[in-house]
């Protein structure tokens, strides 16, 4: 991407289309399934949906609290009288030949969401998005190209699905802001529970306004996921530049166009000058959305902690995570198959509390612990086990968690030791091997895993000569002993500690090392 001066500052502005997670569509009664599609194409489709003539559309309410409970997370001024209008335009895919939206009189308006440097990675301390409006309108259906049979095929699943469109002002000046946005924006209606959030499934669709300072913006459209929407203005930015450089400005403002992405460049799709004119008008057959103020009240109670409020809550006392962990617990990314983070959020704080209770006097020294045995070991064997979270609650819920973080901090078994007996607790509960309460102590017997009382310190001196010896890395020892790598020690006890599974302390194989390699 091109630096940036002054006179060629960017300037981005999103549309974003979500489709609302209701169980019925936006004016009819069928089923709000839009990606039915794939293996029943037109199955959920009422007359209305297929604009059939003399069917009417009757209001979901749902989507109209789905809507609030979005422009509420958005600090968005709510209409306390919003309406409908018909959006005339004649496409295969939108059988009525208008779409109903609210150009005139949206639900909310004048929102706005803040980025930060610390929780959104950006470079700037705080920016504020400004948010234009957001308007409930209904899905258009889904065209199907046919390049062997050379024909088109409407499926209506998708017609009348309920969305909203959220507008920004053109406030971002980087790439990062704007997808640091998109990926706040997937969280929130995620958080509240208004839609799935997914980009590649079309749950969440993006149009990106781009322009260099006050130059002629253009739109971009099929940008199906940030990758895409990051490569697209990027490349859309030079693009314009080198318009203005080679003296030809003009022609941004003559051919105002919208282009797609596909890939590699930035195609024209259509100029200003053959856009449809839509002709808005009020639609008769709906009328006005009437609040009362006090919905408005009754939602904002509703609402969750801020995502931001929350990662704040867990960097600080007495939880103290980073803030990679403090994300994965409060960011719903939406992507992982066998937990989401509010199971894990929640079954990480039943162990928190839990270990507080029953090992008080270590709290300040380990409170760390639970979140790494919680988030990087029993997370980590759930994905390699393909083990859904919820699975697993029944035979070890955080109480048995617990009893098995005590064998660690009473020195029962190591870390290494640990590791196998957890991996192994959940492969059998996997295979359904336990048919009830799980005996740990037998279990580390069974393993052979128990740190050894006493042990042959010529046993262990062979042991860790014989590492030494067996080194293909001279160097690295070298290093060790000069002291320019001393943490590589960690690597020889790491080999010890699994020729031994576990059983010996790492405290007694860094005491030999040491006396071997005479350094302190």
């Amino acid at each position: 991407m091109t630096s940036i001066a002054n006179e060629y500052q960017l300037k981005c502005g999103l549309e974003i289309h979500t489709q609302l997670n209701t169980e019925k569509k936006l004016f009819s009664l069928a089923k709000n399934d839009p990606f039915g599609s794939i293996s029943s194409p037109n199955h959920h489709v009422s007359y209305f949906d297929a604009a059939l003539p003399g069917t009417r559309p009757i209001l979901n309410y749902e989507c109209v609290l789905k809507a609030l409970k979005l422009a509420i997370s958005l600090n968005c001024d709510v209409n306390l009288n919003s309406h409908f209008d018909r959006k005339h335009y004649f496409y295969g895919d939108q059988p009525q030949g208008y779409q109903l939206t609210q150009h005139y009189s949206p639900i909310a308006s004048n929102g706005y969401l803040n980025l930060h440097s610390d929780i959104d990675n950006l470079d700037t301390p705080t920016k504020k998005i400004n948010i234009i409006q957001l308007q409930l309108e209904q899905d258009t259906g889904m065209s199907h190209y046919d390049n062997y049979e050379k024909k088109t095929m409407i499926d209506l699943n998708r017609s009348n699905v309920p969305l909203i469109e959220l507008v920004t002002e053109p406030n971002f000046d980087s790439v990062p802001q704007v997808i640091a946005f998109l990926k706040k924006y997937q969280n929130l209606v995620r958080r509240i529970n208004v839609s799935t959030g997914n980009l590649e499934t079309g749950a969440i669709r993006v149009d990106v306004n781009v322009s260099v300072g006050d130059y002629p913006r253009v739109e971009l459209k099929n940008l199906s996921n940030t990758s895409s929407i990051s490569n697209a203005i990027k490349y859309e930015y030079d693009r314009q530049i080198n318009i203005i450089k080679q003296g030809k400005a003009a022609e941004l403002l003559r051919y105002e166009e919208t282009r797609g992405w596909n890939g590699y460049e930035t195609i024209k799709l259509r100029s200003k000058e053959t856009t449809i004119d839509y002709r808005y008008m009020p639609d008769p057959e709906l009328g006005c959305i009437r609040l009362d103020y006090s919905i408005i009240k009754d939602i904002k109670k509703s609402l969750p902690i801020s995502t931001d409020d929350e990662i704040r809550i867990f960097l600080n006392e007495p939880y103290n995570l980073s803030l990679k962990n403090a994300k994965l617990l409060c960011i719903q990314n939406g992507k992982n198959e066998y937990y989401t983070n509010g199971e894990v959020k929640k079954y990480y704080l039943d162990s928190f509390n839990l270990f507080r209770e029953v090992i008080p006097p270590s709290f300040e020294r380990d409170c760390k612990i639970i979140a790494n045995w919680v988030i990087n070991e029993l997370l980590g064997d759930l994905n390699k086990l393909e083990l859904p979270l919820k699975n697993i609650q029944e035979l070890f819920p955080p109480t048995k968690f617990i009893e098995f973080i005590k064998l660690l901090q009473n020195g029962k078994v190591s870390n290494t030791g640990g590791k196998r007996l957890l991996f192994y607790i959940l492969e059998n509960i996997q295979t359904k091997q336990f048919k009830g309460n799980i005996d740990l102590q037998y279990l580390i017997q069974k393993l052979n895993i128990e740190i050894k009382s006493s042990v042959d310190g010529e046993e262990l001196l062979k042991q860790c000569q014989s590492i030494i010896d067996n080194i293909n890395n001279p160097k690295l020892i070298e290093n060790i002993k000069s002291g320019k790598k001393k943490n590589s020690l960690n690597y020889l006890v790491g080999i010890a500690m699994r020729q031994t599974r576990g059983r010996v302390k790492p405290t007694e194989y860094q005491r030999i090392f040491k006396n071997i390699l005479m350094i302190k």
